[in-house]
């Protein structure tokens, strides 16, 4: 499938817009546009139409609107607090890039988020709470009474103080997207398969277990399904991954219409195009690689992910 979408298609995401500032072992950015709602909405905007609803300060200027707006995402549901301050993060990686140092949080107006959806963005068919409080979640959860999709992502945050609501929040939503070890943490479990099918038994219909360098894991009712992450020689910033991978995932399944029956085979792809957009998200810095790509090179980099996870014999040139 060619990347594109029918123009009815619409995806609403609910998280944070953020500035960054990340330094790993390739170098440095003080201040770099970041947030999971920014990171989601760009990677779905290949597939979808995506409203963002999030807060930002007055320290978030036209510049940072335009990266939006040039892939086509909807700004309008981005509250701007008159003296506020944008959401700020500062971390370091190290060698292992699959984890991190947090040295600084500044939570500004994300502090007092209290989501506020036009009647556009609750009328979305496909929806992503991205990392928030999990009563928000439920709450945007029933404004968007249309969607017939439904993301969720968490932390260990969360687990560890609002555990009941999201487990409240996880049995309202179709699909959870979680490292190993938060699920592992959420059930108790010290094997992954174990966890997530505690938490399919919650009720949602498929859970999305994203393991860093080694790829992501799908668990449905049906069955189990793996793909590597992507092979780089040189992964610069895994900062936003999970979300691009989340949006890539979402966006796909938003571009398949209404009448779309999301069967086994659909959610592969969909883990496929995840990864795609996760893979080069890392490449650079921040949102910087993404504001760059084009639907011809993502399909190029799906074809070669069909090429390079297929089993069956390569026919000799």
């Amino acid at each position: 499938m060619a990347v594109g979408f029918p123009p009815a298609m619409g995806l609403t995401v609910v998280g944070s817009i953020a500035f960054d500032a990340v330094k790993t072992p390739f170098g440095e950015r003080e201040r770099m546009l970041g947030g999971s709602a920014v990171h989601f909405a760009l990677a779905a905007s290949f597939f979808a139409e995506v409203r963002v609803v999030g807060p930002v300060g007055d320290d978030f200027g036209e510049a940072e609107y335009a990266v939006l707006r040039e892939r086509g995402v909807n700004v309008d549901d981005i509250e701007r607090v008159e003296g506020g301050k944008t959401f700020f993060w500062a971390g370091e990686y190290h060698w292992d890039l699959n984890s991190r140092d947090t040295l600084d949080t500044q939570l500004g107006v994300f502090a007092d988020f209290d989501p506020k959806l036009s009647p556009a963005a609750q009328g979305a068919e496909t929806l992503f709470l991205a990392n928030i409080q999990p009563d928000l979640q439920r709450r945007v959860r029933a404004l968007c009474g249309e969607a017939r999709l439904v993301g969720l992502d968490s932390m260990n945050l969360w687990i560890e103080t609002a555990r009941e609501a999201l487990l409240h929040a996880i049995a309202e939503v179709d699909f959870v997207f979680m490292n190993d070890a938060e699920l592992r943490q959420l059930t108790g479990q010290p094997n992954l398969v174990r966890s997530a099918r505690e938490v399919l038994a919650l009720g949602p219909r498929a859970v999305v277990a994203k393991q860093g360098e080694y790829g992501a894991a799908l668990f449905t009712p049906e069955g189990f399904f793996a793909l590597p992450a992507y092979p780089l020689e040189t992964v610069v910033d895994p900062t936003g991954a999970g979300d691009s991978f989340a949006g890539g995932f979402l966006g796909y399944l938003a571009a398949q219409g209404a009448d779309a029956q999301v069967d086994e085979r659909m959610l592969r792809r969909a883990m496929t195009y995840g990864s795609v957009l996760a893979s080069f998200n890392v490449e650079e810095f921040g949102t910087e690689r993404v504001q760059r790509l084009t639907p011809e090179e993502i399909d190029a980099r799906f074809e070669e992910f069909r090429s390079m996870t297929s089993f069956e014999a390569v026919e000799s040139a």
